[in-house]
């Protein structure tokens, strides 16, 4: 079986946040997608070591920056690779808190959604948000990244904790 063959079904790239009190986070993303038009209802897929985890199961809110393809490696990097544990991702980015207090990234976002979070289905390592739309603006017309983009022509990795991941044969 060659599991690579699931890197051909199309994502995209997101910093997904949320938050807990006062306190914010985000994190790169692969794995956001529509389930209904009416009413608008968008489903994330967060592994439960991440603290955006936690605090989408605090809030039962979360926000999904869509970023565009002209998006640096650094600037993902700094949202999929370190923990908002051990460092504060926000700093130094731009970005908003939307209605739902969840923070809206505006560097290299094309567009951004707030959800609420309806239910949530346990999928092993990973947890499965399902979430009403509440609030969505586009912000450029730039092309939105993919993650074949991101893989194939930026040459980005996959972190351990991301639902694609794929360990290397040995």
């Amino acid at each position: 079986m060659n599991l690579n063959a699931l890197h051909k079904l199309s994502y995209g790239m997101y910093i997904v946040a949320s938050h807990k009190g006062e306190k914010l986070n985000g994190q790169i993303a692969n794995t956001v997608f529509q389930i209904t038009s009416e009413p608008p209802t968008v489903a994330v897929s967060i592994n439960k070591q991440n603290l955006t985890h936690e605090y989408i199961k605090a809030s039962q809110v979360f926000s999904a920056s869509i970023l565009c393809q002209a998006t640096p490696l650094p600037f993902i990097g700094g949202f999929g690779f370190k923990s908002g544990r051990d460092t504060d991702k926000l700093q130094g980015k731009d970005y908003k808190v939307g209605i739902t207090g969840s923070p809206i990234f505006l560097d290299n976002a094309t567009a951004y959604l707030e959800a609420e979070v309806i239910r949530d289905v346990d999928a092993g390592t990973h947890t499965i948000f399902i979430g009403k739309v509440v609030a969505a603006e586009i912000l450029t017309e730039d092309p939105c990244m993919t993650y074949e983009y991101y893989y194939q022509v930026k040459r980005g990795t996959t972190p351990k904790t991301a639902p694609n991941y794929i360990a290397k044969e040995k």
